[in-house]
């Protein structure tokens, strides 16, 4: 497995990069990552039951250079947007969205999604100020914010 993470600093809530090759297929997801700042994140910053895009300014986009699986869902060879659906309790939404060039969640629309997918959030121990997204050695997506959370495999 191959795997790079470039981070800029330059922005309030700088673009991050993070790459994967797993069983072939090229994993990237692009993102800008916010921080915390002592602000109320869940149900505040980021409000519950509204789409939202997983990190800050243009929505965040994931990248599978074959095509995939994740759970049940076939997702073929592109670019797509990464939305998240957060909800008071344990289990999300991701939303996996074909409009990969966006400013937010402003223009979304439910008619460009490719499939939609609960995860179970959990609460760590640790507090991550910011944003952040890993692709571990097996496809696994790990995002983790503030105290919050979840995970999803990326399969051949």
């Amino acid at each position: 497995m191959t795997f790079m993470h470039t981070v800029s600093l330059a922005q309030e809530s700088p673009p991050v990069s993070v790459e994967a090759t797993v069983k072939g297929v090229q994993i990237s997801i692009n993102y800008h990552s916010p921080k915390v700042k002592e602000r109320t994140i869940w149900g505040g910053l980021v409000p519950y039951d509204a789409v939202w895009r997983t990190g800050a300014n243009n929505a965040t986009t994931l990248e599978v250079s074959e095509d995939c699986k994740i759970g049940k869902n076939k997702i073929p060879k592109g670019k797509y947007a990464l939305f998240t659906i957060p909800k008071i309790g344990d289990t999300w939404m991701v939303i996996i969205n074909k409009e990969s060039d966006q400013w937010g969640a402003y223009n979304y629309k439910e008619s460009e999604d490719l499939c939609r997918f609960d995860v179970k959030v959990e609460r760590t121990l640790e507090h991550h100020e910011s944003l952040k997204f890993d692709v571990q050695d097996d496809g696994t997506v790990v995002f983790t914010w503030e105290y919050k959370s979840f995970e999803f495999k990326i399969e051949k």
